[in-house]
């Protein structure tokens, strides 16, 4: 007797099919299909009365936030970009910017720790300057035209340990130029 196996269809058809299938679930979950050639209107953006912008079909839930610069702490803790090898993500505050630095900030922060702090805001100054000038010296190795040097922004913060307020004048200066790099 000739036993024949099922027939099973390829691959590539069975996942074309469920790729099918999901598409025409989602479109219809959203109704996403000729949603506006239905109402009449042209899909143009708008300004609600809460200052949000998006048309009337919008996906809920996202909300408009900033895009992060290219050069800010946010953007090097993101690791959207490999860091300079000169300074690795696991050296010590410490180690890169000084022994004065071990006063304020322990031997065991490291870099990329101080661009991920999230206590800056209305913390301490100094919390400001760690973050903001552990940016501002990858910034320094990585971004050709940067307004400080390296050897300039170890200096400056060290500088700026000495008080509260010139730990805030130098954050500052840190931040401007971290926000307007390109």
């Amino acid at each position: 007797m000739d036993s024949q196996a099922p027939l099973r269809p390829p691959l590539a058809f069975a996942c074309f099919i469920f790729l099918c299938s999901s598409f025409c679930a989602a479109n219809g979950m959203y109704d996403r299909v000729g949603a506006a050639a239905s109402d009449g209107e042209s899909r143009r953006m708008r300004l609600h009365t809460d200052g949000s912008r998006g048309d009337a079909h919008a996906w809920p839930g996202y909300l408009y936030t900033r895009a992060v610069g290219r050069c800010t702490p946010q953007f090097w803790s993101s690791g959207a970009e490999p860091w300079p090898n000169i300074v690795p993500q696991e050296a010590a505050v410490a180690k890169v910017f000084g022994s004065r630095s071990v006063e304020r900030y322990g031997p065991r922060l490291t870099l990329l720790e101080a661009t991920m702090r999230t206590d800056d805001a209305g913390g301490s100054a100094f919390v400001k300057l760690v973050k903001q000038g552990s940016a501002a010296l990858l910034n320094a190795y990585a971004r050709r035209g940067f307004p400080f040097d390296s050897w300039e922004v170890k200096a400056l913060l060290l500088e700026a340990l000495v008080s509260e307020d010139a730990a805030v004048v130098q954050a500052e200066r840190f931040e401007q130029a971290n926000e307007s790099c390109v």
